[in-house]
């Protein structure tokens, strides 16, 4: 099974478990996330990026604060903007939130629902499904010395061709290379596994 079949099984498990949406960021670090999806409406996350809440969402908060489970009304931290109450106009009345991982890596998720709380079991199997996704795409620790000298050389503007001249390999090497460090970083471009090598400072 590759990787990004076992996120898209992952992912509908959480789908069945969270009747209005869910969110997660995988893997903070940084300020950013190694993957991040949300399924909450599509009016709401518009709202929420365009007042940039994540710099002031409780649940965000809550989830660097501490590793565990809580219900959204459990969570105590101030919410001055009202987030979790204009969350409601949207039919996300009751949530959850899970965070785990070290400080350096921490995954943070949340899910919402319309009609009633979480029960406990739904918490947990929630947070199971989201700690295997923590397991499964641990980001590395380190690329090997020969795809980050290619990252680097496509990163500082050279060519394909000029690029495995320089390291005086042929240009299919080249974009093996490229690929092997695409599938390393979870990166669907070569483009986005420059900026994840650069954020992971790997190169």
């Amino acid at each position: 099974m590759s990787l990004q079949t076992e996120i898209d099984l992952h992912t509908r498990k959480l789908a069945k478990l969270a009747p209005r949406g869910f969110f997660f960021a995988l893997h903070i670090r940084f300020a950013l996330p190694l993957i991040n999806i949300v399924t909450y409406p599509e009016a709401w996350a518009d709202r929420y990026t365009e007042q940039a809440y994540a710099l002031r969402d409780p649940i965000i908060a809550w989830g660097f604060s501490t590793t565990g489970t809580a219900r959204w009304s459990e969570i105590a931290i101030p919410d001055p903007f009202d987030i979790i109450g204009q969350a409601r106009e949207f039919g996300m009345v009751y949530g959850l939130a899970v965070s785990c991982g070290p400080m350096k890596s921490r995954t943070i998720a949340s899910a919402a629902r319309d009609d009633r709380e979480f029960t406990d079991p739904e918490i947990a199997s929630f947070a199971r499904v989201i700690e295997e996704l923590h397991h499964v795409t641990e980001p590395p620790a380190a690329l090997t010395p020969a795809q980050a000298e290619a990252l680097r050389l496509i990163a500082a503007g050279d060519r394909y061709a000029a690029a495995a001249g320089k390291l005086g390999i042929s240009e299919s090497a080249l974009k093996a290379r490229l690929a092997s460090a695409r599938a390393t970083l979870l990166a669907r471009t070569t483009t986005e596994a420059i900026q994840r090598a650069r954020d992971y400072r790997l190169i």
